[in-house]
């Protein structure tokens, strides 16, 4: 049986277990399988390789930085970076990988198709966040982080001219997250247009109230489902390359 799985914590509503199954059944893929390892500090993954022999592993909040002590390398992506949502085992070399950066790209230039923004506001600073900034490097978009944390632009500053400066916001925060579907960046969405993109990539639910808001300002919206998909395609590739 080969062993493929996902580490973080919590892992309640992951979405790859899921996938996998379904991928599998989908495709006759025989003898494998897809466990999620809830790890309450990172420090168990040791345990958990030598326990379960898993060819490849999945990385999540909040580990996407932490792990990246326990590789042996990394891809010229996830070391520019720093952060790892991919893990190839092979034997003892243990490779990380960010498959987070080709998962974002191609859903958001699906996105925004020849409307490419020239700024953007990136809501948090977390793990996710890295692979949001190397993408809009790669697509030439200039961008600010903006956190509740000293050294960025803050929620606060974002003013009339700020936001309609910034046409495409993205929040790689979990605010909004199911359970907590109420919750939302506070960004002022009274400056918002026709002319904004609102790329969300907390993906249950389908419609976070940072989306509803969002739209309900003729913004353009989407959320973070289909660059899931992307992102577990392109994992699922390297671990049988």
């Amino acid at each position: 049986m080969r062993t493929y799985g996902l580490i973080g914590y919590p892992l309640t509503h992951s979405f790859s277990p899921g996938y996998f199954k379904l991928k599998f059944e989908k495709e006759g893929i025989l003898n494998s399988e897809y466990k999620a390892f809830e790890l309450e500090v990172i420090d168990d993954l040791e345990e958990l390789i030598s326990n379960h022999s898993p060819r490849g592993l999945n990385v999540t909040i909040p580990y996407k930085k932490a792990v990246i002590d326990f590789l042996d390398e990394l891809s010229p992506e996830a070391k520019r970076i720093g952060a790892v949502n991919t893990i190839k085992i092979d034997g003892d070399l243990r490779i990380g990988y960010n498959t987070d950066i080709y998962g974002f790209q191609e859903s958001l230039e699906r996105f925004i198709g020849d409307e490419k923004p020239e700024d953007a506001l990136v809501l948090g600073t977390g793990g996710a966040a890295q692979a949001i900034q190397y993408v809009l490097e790669e697509l030439d978009i200039c961008y600010h982080n903006v956190s509740r944390r000293s050294g960025y632009l803050n929620y606060g500053d974002l003013d009339e001219p700020m936001m309609k400066k910034h046409q495409l916001i993205i929040n790689t925060t979990p605010l909004g997250t199911y359970p907590n579907t109420l919750a939302f960046p506070d960004i002022p969405y009274e400056y918002l247009s026709k002319d904004h993109f609102l790329y969300d990539l907390v993906y249950n639910p389908a419609a976070t109230e940072f989306m509803k808001r969002g739209k309900s300002a003729d913004a353009r919206v989407k959320n973070g489902l289909d660059m899931l998909y992307l992102q577990a395609e392109k994992s699922w590739d390297i671990w049988n390359s």
